[in-house]
């Protein structure tokens, strides 16, 4: 490639060290999950949910205060529904008279209130979510996998689910670490994470199977540069301005979906990286060539390859 052909950042130049870096992050991501483990919530282990009723709006700080200084722990206080009714969440294991207990704590300082409705949730409910979350998101995996291998190649299928299991698994480790905790919003915002990491490296993947039907000059490492340059300008307006909002949504949303945007944010940062440099790192790996997409003539049609024209919105990026 001639210094004309040059692009000012040559992604691929540097995939080597890239794929250095995501083997690293994945591998500590690995052990954390290992050594530490994640911070599983009461969705996960089970514990007393309190329903109270306020006459006026509390601060849910000054509730957490209250609780705390009455040696409760691990618990979890969010409005629910309106302002004036709060949700507590403990740790605590099946007591008929621990609801009053949190009723009376709480409307010690003045506070008037009125328990609504207390429940249990016992740990085999937990042990099944966590059954049922994983299946969960290795079916996911597994049905992009054929979807993609069907629309694409099995090559591209390969190069599309490594990269969502690279995110899953960075996503987790980092939650591993600080040891925030490991909830249903966050569960769903791995769900998210996949899906909108699938969407980025589709649009990627469509310009690199079209570039190389296109282009007659050049190797795949070069052609591959090429689709990510095209496409880079929608990758970055698209991931800016979702971290707009995620950002907005974890400084205003409150407590009781923070871990839920945290899960988002790290997942739409890493998904943007790796459908940049492990979806493609993967396609030069698996040794993808133009004859692996080329599209065979339809039957008794003389005559050289019919191309598959890329879809009209492809072409207005």
């Amino acid at each position: 490639m001639s210094e004309v052909d040059k692009k000012p950042i040559d992604f691929m130049g540097i995939r080597k060290i890239a794929f250095v870096v995501s083997v690293v992050l994945v591998i500590a991501s690995i052990a954390l999950l290992a050594v530490r483990g994640l911070n599983y919530g009461l969705d996960f282990t089970g514990g007393t949910s309190v329903e109270l009723e306020y006459e006026v709006a509390p601060s849910l700080p000054d509730v957490r205060a209250a609780l705390a200084d009455a040696g409760y722990d691990n618990f979890v206080v969010q409005n629910f529904g309106t302002d004036t009714t709060v949700l507590v969440r403990l740790a605590a294991a099946d007591d008929d008279e621990l609801a009053n207990r949190i009723a009376s704590t709480l409307g010690a300082g003045g506070d008037k209130l009125e328990l609504v409705s207390s429940e249990f949730v016992g740990s085999q409910v937990g042990d099944e979510l966590k059954e049922d979350s994983g299946l969960g998101l290795l079916i996911a995996l597994a049905v992009v996998l054929i979807y993609v291998g069907m629309r694409f190649q099995f090559k591209f299928g390969i190069a599309s689910v490594l990269p969502l299991a690279h995110d899953v698994i960075i996503i987790l480790g980092v939650f591993a670490l600080f040891q925030w905790t490991f909830d249903l919003t966050v569960l769903a915002a791995l769900l998210a994470v996949i899906g909108y990491s699938l969407n980025d490296t589709i649009v990627v993947a469509d310009r690199i199977r079209e570039n190389f039907r296109k282009m007659r000059v050049g190797d795949s490492e070069h052609i591959i540069n090429e689709s990510i340059h095209q496409t880079i300008g929608r990758t970055i307006n698209t991931s800016g301005t979702t971290l707009v909002v995620l950002i907005a949504l974890y400084v205003l949303g409150g407590e009781a979906i923070n871990n839920f945007a945290l899960a988002l944010i790290i997942g739409v940062v890493v998904g943007t990286y790796s459908s940049i440099y492990v979806s493609a790192n993967l396609l030069i790996t698996l040794g993808v060539t133009r004859e692996d997409l080329i599209v065979p003539p339809k039957e008794g049609v003389a005559g050289a390859e019919e191309e598959e024209q890329p879809p009209e919105w492809l072409n207005r990026m």
